[in-house]
């Protein structure tokens, strides 16, 4: 892991993402801005729709076919905007790591899964010969705590359960050792202990490694046990930030208030349905 003297790891200004459809510009974010400090975590949370994964595809530079971004993404002081081709190969999956909500769309499923680790190491990393790629395969699956590694590195996708594959895709993006990792709805589809073990691991990681994390969810509480700071996404834009106790505590948006509304909480009498309406985002707020 390489350190460097300024605080921000990651800092977005202004961001906006645009798609050229047949009725016209789509704008699907909207001015957002927000930084992530070295080794901190932020949150972005927001329901499906508000912008944030494309958010973060915008980081990656991985944005689908007809977006465009404008604004001003700097990673490490370097405006990401303006790199293109091979210069952001090299960042992306290097010095950023992107794990995605599905992992065994993600993995492919004629390779075992020490092959595809061991091949997006090689990929980054120059002279590295099968072996010695093998060796940082096992040894990343070993650090996401998966029992009898180098075994199981000769076993394919489907012979993992779903939080296995998705340790397996958190130890492809470890082999790298980023700086900046981002999670795009880890823990989706996955039951509610092993969420937890997933959220445990990627706090452990953060901490053992000192990489910046950023964790999209549409859930308060998966943010409420990993980030240090919120991000509230609506229809493409941000509504609120700051530090997440105080988010939690005292949010001062509406939207925010309707979204911690709407967790169900351990006081809640049985047979009781609590309800909270979203509004529908308005023409006039989207302009």
């Amino acid at each position: 892991m390489v350190h460097h003297p300024t605080d921000d790891l990651l800092r977005v200004d202004d961001l906006s993402v645009e798609f050229r459809t047949a009725n016209g510009v789509a704008r699907v974010v909207d001015s957002v801005a927000f930084s992530v400090p070295r080794g901190g975590a932020l949150g972005i949370v927001g329901e499906s729709g508000s912008g944030k994964s494309m958010t973060s595809l915008a980081i990656m530079g991985l944005l689908p076919k007809g977006g465009s971004a404008s604004g001003s993404i700097r990673f490490d002081g370097q405006d990401l905007l303006s790199v293109r081709g091979n210069a952001m190969r090299r960042i992306r999956g290097d010095r950023i790591a992107m794990i995605f909500q599905d992992p065994l769309s993600s993995l492919n499923p004629y390779y075992t899964v020490g092959v595809q680790i061991a091949e997006a190491y090689r990929s980054h990393r120059t002279g590295v010969s099968r072996k010695q790629a093998k060796r940082v395969a096992i040894e990343a699956m070993e650090r996401v705590h998966i029992h009898d590694a180098a075994r199981r590195a000769d076993h394919y996708p489907h012979q993992f359960s779903g939080g296995m594959r998705q340790r397996i895709m958190i130890a492809m993006a470890l082999s790298m050792e980023p700086d900046l990792i981002i999670a795009d709805e880890p823990t989706t589809a996955l039951d509610v202990t092993v969420q937890a073990q997933i959220l445990d691991l990627l706090a452990e990681i953060r901490r053992d490694t000192g990489a910046g994390l950023i964790l999209i969810t549409h859930d308060l509480a998966v943010v409420s046990e990993v980030a240090d700071r919120i991000v509230v996404m609506r229809g493409g834009r941000l509504v609120e930030e700051g530090a997440v106790e105080d988010v939690f505590s005292d949010p001062q948006h509406e939207y925010t208030r309707r979204l911690l509304d709407a967790v169900p909480r351990i006081d809640d009498r049985i047979g009781e349905l609590r309800t909270t309406a979203i509004p529908v985002v308005t023409e006039k707020e989207k302009r």
